[in-house]
């Protein structure tokens, strides 16, 4: 999968935490792959349970171990269920200042949560807090929101989806603003959708970014590279 992608101009693969039992998996891939596959830390919302803070523990024994470009998923998940949405407050606020301390960005999930997950980073923003909303999905005043916050909205497969909405929301987003992900294994771009994702169908996003803003897919894929670039520090 990793050759597929390279073979198609992917030359980084960015790795999403999502809790302390992920870990040993994920630096193995690193290990594998160094210089290609680099990992993040992080408690994902969706495992926030009631032995969160021992997670967290892990997590911010994981920040003082090693540098790490980023941390994420964070977040807030209120689609699959609420039972520790205090929970996940705490969680979100605690490594957002961990974020702030180590001066790393952060890569939000923001599923069913995505006015409360803006409100969250509003109350951090001093100008130094970065990062990425991750599979943006919100409509056009949503984006206009978290790119006044200095964020960026992670654009996936959704974007080639017919009646998603999402290139509405986005067209007046400018490039600058804008990085693509693939949510992979979820959320396959048309011609693939329902199947299982890979990096090496970003090129299809890439067009479709490029048909929304007018521009050639050489040049959005060289604005988004260039973000995602800058914001992990690469």
């Amino acid at each position: 999968m990793i050759h597929r992608a390279e073979n198609e101009g992917v030359k980084r693969f960015y790795l999403p935490a999502i809790d302390r039992h992920c870990q040993e998996a994920l630096l193995a891939l690193e290990a594998r792959y160094p210089g290609v596959c680099i990992g993040m830390t992080g408690l994902h919302p969706c495992h926030v349970k009631a032995d969160y803070m021992d997670e967290l523990r892990f997590v911010e024994d994981e920040l003082a171990r090693r540098s790490w470009v980023a941390l994420g998923e964070i977040g807030l998940d209120f689609y699959w269920d609420r039972t520790f949405e205090t929970e996940q407050y705490t969680a979100f606020h605690r490594q957002i200042e961990w974020a702030l301390h180590y001066d790393i960005p952060i890569v939000i999930h923001s599923r069913e949560s995505m006015k409360e997950s803006i409100g969250v980073v509003r109350e951090h923003q001093q100008g130094r807090l970065r990062g990425i909303f991750h599979c943006f999905s919100g409509d056009a005043a949503a984006a206009r929101e978290i790119v006044a916050l200095g964020f960026y909205l992670g654009i996936g497969g959704v974007l080639t989806y017919k009646n998603s909405g999402l290139a509405d929301a986005i067209r007046d987003v400018p490039l600058e603003s804008l990085v693509l992900e693939t949510d992979a294994p979820y959320l396959s771009p048309v011609p693939f959708r329902g199947k299982r994702n890979e990096s090496s169908y970003l090129k299809y996003i890439v067009a479709r970014l490029a048909e929304v803003k007018g521009v050639s897919v050489e040049e959005a894929a060289a604005a988004t590279t260039q973000n995602a670039q800058k914001i992990f520090g690469i």
